[in-house]
């Protein structure tokens, strides 16, 4: 079960018109790519992928689930929304467990031993089969996924304290604190039986907030249930801010990059739209960069990530920086340290963005979807363009 209703919020303009997960990502995916891939490389083949906020581009990209091997008759890929059944309460999903609450009867209909249950909004390469196999070996009712945070960061997270044999005696949410730097990275597998009884007890609960990590892993660890952690040791990350986000792209660009695209033995699977190869002409510098399909470069590009069909044109220079699909920098534009969504323009002679000068408020520029930056327009570091910016004349 793949949550993937997040309106991703501290992403800002970035999802103004699509949910978290659809966010592009490295190139060629989007967010979601991620976790569906782990899916089907573990073995799993039955996915439900729980929609809400801003669905329909999510929707189009999933599909019936080809690229990712999920077109099934019996299984594959179900798009998930809340809906409302008449003479029955229904809403919004109001939070993680009760999505899975909602969808109760879709599980039903599959009768499952083991539900893992994901975020759909995580850039991290998982076997769940290595997770399944700890949590059935110590016959747990519920198995949570964890990292070793730097201490200084375990406040930000929810918190697991465990025995020697890594079993969970408490939990913390965003403790003060904490006790342990074991972060929860929102990784579940539980015994279905024992989750659909505790799902529709927390439903039933006026005072919940009807969330896994507020209530109802408390709710099994106050009823003694065997509880268990995974120490995960790969790489993870909750690309959740504007600096997460370019931080994982710019990673992308390392030769020991932990995330590694080019890895056979565990493929990232994307829905790919059809374009030409990227082109470089005659004047074109590129060094140390990501290029796709369609791309056509004509300025210079440094340490950047180029997704489908942007075009950069003679003159222009883009350094450190993420242009979303259909991006255009036009002649004698700079960009660097920014993010451009889909399709905006950057307008002839303007600067986009500045390079770290230690001070506190500096940031990545972002420019929103679809919107122009006039030629001669200045937009300073962390700089947040959700509306067209007029040009300056000569």
């Amino acid at each position: 079960m793949l949550l993937a209703g997040g309106q991703g919020s501290r992403l800002k303009a970035l999802t103004s018109k699509v949910a978290k997960p659809a966010v592009p990502f490295g190139g060629k995916y989007r967010i979601i790519d991620f976790p569906l891939s782990n899916c089907v490389n573990s073995g799993i083949d039955t996915v439900g992928v729980l929609t809400q906020y801003r669905p329909m581009e999510l929707n189009a990209y999933l599909g019936t689930g080809q690229p990712w091997d999920l077109d099934r008759l019996d299984g594959g890929v179900h798009i998930l929304p809340p809906y409302l059944v008449e003479h029955e309460q229904g809403s919004w999903y109001k939070g993680t467990a009760n999505a899975i609450y909602q969808n109760i009867s879709f599980l039903d209909q599959y009768d499952p031993e083991y539900v893992v249950v994901l975020s759909g909004d995580h850039i991290y390469k998982m076997d769940y089969s290595d997770m399944l196999a700890r949590h059935k070996a110590v016959k747990a009712a519920c198995t949570i996924s964890v990292m070793e945070v730097p201490w200084e960061e375990a406040p930000r997270f929810g918190i697991l304290n465990v025995d020697e044999d890594d079993m969970i005696y408490e939990f913390e949410e965003k403790p003060k604190k904490p006790k342990s730097n074991l972060a929860s990275m929102g990784i579940y597998i539980f015994d279905w039986s024992k989750l659909r009884k505790y799902l529709i007890e927390d439903e039933a609960d006026p005072n919940s907030s009807n969330d896994f990590g507020h209530d109802v892993i408390p709710t099994m660890l106050a009823a003694k249930e065997t509880m268990a952690v995974f120490r995960f040791q790969g790489y993870w990350k909750d690309v959740g801010t504007i600096e997460s986000l370019w931080d994982a792209n710019m990673e992308l660009l390392s030769p020991q990059s932990a995330i590694d695209p080019y890895d056979q033995e565990w493929p990232i699977y994307a829905r790919v739209e059809a374009r030409p190869p990227h082109f470089t002409g005659e004047s074109a510098v590129v060094t140390h960069s990501l290029l796709t399909s369609g791309c056509e470069v004509y300025g210079t590009v440094e340490n950047s990530v180029l997704f489908r069909s942007v075009i950069v044109e003679e003159g222009a220079t883009v350094r450190y920086s993420i242009l979303m699909p259909g991006a255009v920098v036009k002649k004698g534009a700079v960009v660097e340290y920014a993010i451009i969504a889909e399709n905006s323009v950057i307008g002839e002679g303007a600067h986009v963005g500045s390079a770290p000068t230690g001070d506190e408020s500096w940031g990545v520029a972002v420019v929103a979807q679809d919107l122009k930056v006039g030629a001669g327009a200045q937009v300073p570091a962390a700089a947040m363009v959700d509306k067209n910016v007029k040009g300056v004349k000569a």
